[in-house]
């Protein structure tokens, strides 16, 4: 009797190791794969903000509507997924960096454009390094 009693603890403490082993495995796999759609959504918000911003710089918004129309879905479709995945604060740097792109304009040689240009690549740099940490977090 003593033998069957101390192979059902035995048994226990197995199955209950089982499930704890079990439980962070998963807990493990959820976490790798949300930081994987932070880093996907990250890089395409970062990848079409950069077109977009690098279209906008040369040429005016009426000049090929279509294909900033693309670049702009692009970013909003990386953009929403920012929003489902990251932190608030994180979003918060990516709307800025949004509107800022948005109101880009040709240089056409005057320093104000410049300034903006380069305060836009300033916002762009600190959004990036923000998301880096982030996604280094989770």
């Amino acid at each position: 009797m003593e033998n069957i009693v101390s192979v059902a603890i035995g048994a226990g403490f197995g199955l209950v190791g089982v499930m704890f082993g079990s439980w962070f495995t998963a807990r493990r796999q959820d976490r790798m794969w949300f930081r994987e759609q932070k880093l996907k959504a990250g890089v395409g918000f970062n990848t079409a903000i950069s077109q977009l911003f690098d279209y906008l710089r040369e040429t005016r918004l009426g000049d090929d509507g279509a294909g900033a129309n693309e670049l702009v879905q692009r970013m909003q479709e990386a953009r929403s997924a920012l929003y489902l995945l990251c932190a608030s604060d994180t979003v918060t740097l990516a709307d800025a960096l949004a509107t800022r792109v948005w109101s880009t304009r040709p240089t056409d040689g005057r320093d104000t454009h410049r300034d903006h240009h380069q305060e836009t690549l300033d916002l762009f740099r600190r959004f990036t390094r923000h998301l880096r940490q982030e996604i280094a977090r989770s």
